[in-house]
């Protein structure tokens, strides 16, 4: 079904439509404490369940345009169909990309292995790897970003060591290009690994690979010592592939003030993606069939993005797709990836700004999302912490149309602090999800306390925004995180769709 087809008027049926009830805020009030209660990590683990029968049955993997993801889609669309929302699917075409070898090795002056990950859509290398001299970027505020990074001749037929920061993957690895360059390995600039993409397929000029901090500074301590010869062998995989959105809606509810919530339903090719994103899929889930049936002031449109670990294709697409007259009726959305990481902490995306980490405010509303959920937690006595509001997940298309964006996720491959961990418990220098984009993000992957917050958190806002808006419009003075801020351990810290530095 066209996109177009989606977002044109429906006919309210049944219980929909309630846009002439005297106290929005109040219904808002009683269907979001009736959310809350109703939607249990129990409830949505049993999707879960189903989710890794799917990848058990389908080589151990979700990922988009395979029968893994179609099967995880169908159960979804006809999860929702059943619990009684008008439920449609959106096709698209993108380019699926896998590594198929990632190694990095020094040769001299001493053997070692170095741990790596190729950058979706990186070119690909010779069959047995390229042999060449390490040459290392001097560091500043936007390392490799300009030819001026790249003295001349220093860089031709080596590999170029980039620190992250200032600039986009793709803007890096084609400077390095320019400058010569056989390959680039980007080096993180936060513990923990870097996972990134160029972008697009047509970005790629020479293979481009991401790895840790600590390993980067270490080869380039090692080569400001002398010559350091490596051999990095790196080949991928490109093809054209067609997948699918789920797109369902609240049958009654104007959509003139419609609510968006979504959450990417794709997996890695690594793994079957039960924490990453099974667990946002299934909370949206379980709230959607529980409020299917019940009325609404404002139409409430779930959306299960396809895609997103190819750079939030679904998201992008859809909102493509989107007239101007039917952005406009979009007055939020809310994203949830990964809300139940087994070394958890509560990210709130920080819509303000007011950590000041990072980019800049999201779209007018943004403030008020944060507010709304930060509050739902302070009163539940639940510490939280701001993430820098990058757009590096579903909700970053939304922000690019000027949509109000929220959300909230327990953090990826980042290393949890000692701070971090006495403030929500866990264990200090271990990843929050150890088990990122890897076979063992399975159902023993999972913090189901932290899971049943976050279905809370979504359950308290759905409620809310379905028969309430005006809270947007209201002036929210700055927030402030207790010391948290700037911690960079939200999700897009090195998310798979991760371009920017």
């Amino acid at each position: 079904m066209a996109v177009a087809a989606l977002v044109a008027p429906l006919l309210l049926v049944g219980t929909g439509s309630a846009s002439a009830d005297p106290d929005p805020a109040h219904k808002g009030a009683k269907l979001a404490a009736r959310l809350v209660e109703e939607s249990t990590a129990d409830g949505a683990y049993r999707t879960l369940r189903e989710f890794q029968r799917i990848a058990d049955r389908n080589g151990g993997h979700r990922v988009a345009g395979s029968p893994g993801h179609d099967q995880s889609a169908r159960y979804v669309y006809e999860q929702a169909r059943r619990a009684g929302l008008k439920v449609s699917r959106q096709e698209f075409e993108y380019t699926f990309f896998q590594g198929l070898a990632e190694r990095l090795s020094v040769v001299s002056p001493r053997a070692e292995e170095i741990r790596i990950k190729a950058m979706t859509y990186s070119a690909g290398g010779p069959e047995g790897g390229l042999t060449a001299q390490l040459a290392v970027v001097p560091v500043d505020a936007t390392t490799g970003c300009e030819a001026a990074d790249y003295a001349a001749g220093a860089f031709a037929g080596r590999v170029a060591l980039i620190k992250r920061g200032g600039c986009s993957f793709a803007v890096k690895q084609a400077a390095a290009a320019d400058a010569g360059a056989l390959a680039a390995v980007v080096y993180n600039n936060v513990d923990g690994d870097l996972n990134g993409t160029l972008g697009d397929p047509g970005s790629g000029r020479i293979p481009t690979a991401g790895t840790t901090k600590a390993a980067g500074e270490s080869l380039a301590a090692e080569a400001a010592a002398g010559p350091v010869t490596v051999t990095l062998d790196l080949r991928t995989f490109m093809e054209k592939r067609t997948t699918w959105n789920v797109i369902a809606e609240t049958r009654g509810g104007d959509d003139a003030d419609t609510v968006v919530v979504g959450a990417h339903l794709d997996s890695v090719v690594a793994g079957p993606g039960i924490n990453d994103n099974g667990s946002g899929s299934a909370g949206i889930l379980e709230v959607a069939r529980n409020i299917a049936k019940r009325p609404v002031k404002n139409k409430v449109r779930f959306a299960w993005w396809s895609a997103e670990e190819f750079g939030l294709k679904g998201s992008e697409a859809y909102v493509k797709s989107l007239s101007e007259a039917d952005r406009k009726k979009i007055r939020l959305y809310l994203n949830f990836d990964m809300i139940a990481s087994p070394n958890s902490a509560q990210f709130v995306y920080d819509g303000d700004d007011s950590d000041h980490v990072g980019s800049g405010p999201g779209p007018d509303g943004s403030a008020q999302l944060e507010r709304r959920i930060t509050d739902y937690l302070d009163r539940r006595g639940l510490p939280h912490e701001g993430t820098d509001f990058t757009g590096r997940s579903d909700y970053g298309p939304f922000i690019d149309a000027g949509i109000p964006a929220g959300g909230t996720d327990t953090g990826a491959e980042v290393i949890k602090s000692a701070a971090q961990a006495a403030r929500y418990g866990g264990t200090a220098g271990v990843a929050f999800d150890t088990c990122y984009h890897q076979a063992c993000d399975n159902l023993g992957n999972l913090d189901l306390k932290a899971f049943d917050v976050n279905i809370d958190v979504i359950a308290d806002s759905v409620g809310t925004y379905a028969w309430d808006l005006s809270s947007l419009h209201v002036p929210v003075p700055p927030q402030h995180t207790d010391g948290q801020a700037g911690s960079g351990g939200g999700l897009h810290e090195g998310h798979a769709h991760e371009v920017d530095a």
